[in-house]
């Protein structure tokens, strides 16, 4: 399997491409400047160097156009929101017959603790709305710090919630999240993306607050102990 990251050249597409990357999977990074993105590849292949599971599933860059070609099926949108709307405009035609995981967060502009969300509702939706019913979106992978997906050495201290219209799509997007040794969770509709968006600043929030004893917290759905 080969999945694309647009914007896989920021610390949050760095951090999925490698932990992909040591799972057994493939992966091309895209940026609107793809010799950027061949740089960013080689430095990523490097701090791979060692591990066995990447061995075999090295990371190369491309821009964006291309490594939406390049991939399979699943293409991750982790662009800033600011170039979320345009990004999918521009890529649509591509885009077709794939399956785009958007993990992008309406913040605030100048106010990461705040959501900004758009008419739509979230950024989810948005991308939905762009793209047209017949493209499936999925939202996924929005609370997880990109502290966090760079410690390698660290597992990924968070589930993941996950949203969309489309019921196999989402089967398929949690199958590949949970190769990142992780539980993944089906939250339901679209609609339902304005609740986990928005709880990326609720963590951030708590993540700089010097009234608690830690950062880069994330999630977790418990169970019952009974």
């Amino acid at each position: 399997m080969k999945i694309a990251i647009l914007g896989g050249t920021g610390p949050q597409g760095r951090g999925l491409a490698l932990r992909f990357a040591m799972a057994g999977v493939a992966v091309v990074i895209g940026s609107r400047d793809g010799a950027r993105a061949s740089e960013i590849a080689s430095e990523l292949n490097a701090q791979l160097r060692g591990q066995s599971a990447a061995d075999s599933a090295l990371i190369t860059g491309a821009d964006n156009t291309q490594a939406v070609r390049d991939a399979e099926k699943m293409i991750v949108l982790a662009v800033p929101y600011s170039a979320h709307d345009v990004t999918l405009r521009n890529l649509k035609v591509e885009l077709a017959d794939k399956i785009l995981i958007d993990i992008v967060v309406p913040l605030q502009e100048g106010n990461p603790k705040a959501v900004d969300m758009p008419s739509e509702g979230s950024a989810t939706e948005a991308a939905q709305a762009i793209l047209g019913e017949h493209i499936p979106v999925v939202g996924a992978l929005h609370n997880v710090s990109a502290a966090t997906l760079n410690k390698l050495e660290q597992p990924i201290n968070c589930d993941i919630l996950v949203c969309g219209n489309q019921l196999e799509a989402k089967n398929q997007v949690i199958a590949l999240v949970e190769r990142l040794n992780v539980q993944a969770y089906n939250v339901g509709p679209a609609v339902n993306a304005r609740c986990v968006e928005a709880i990326t600043p609720m963590l951030i929030r708590l993540n700089i607050s010097k009234k608690v004893p830690f950062s880069h917290a994330g999630i977790k759905i418990w169970a019952p102990e009974h």
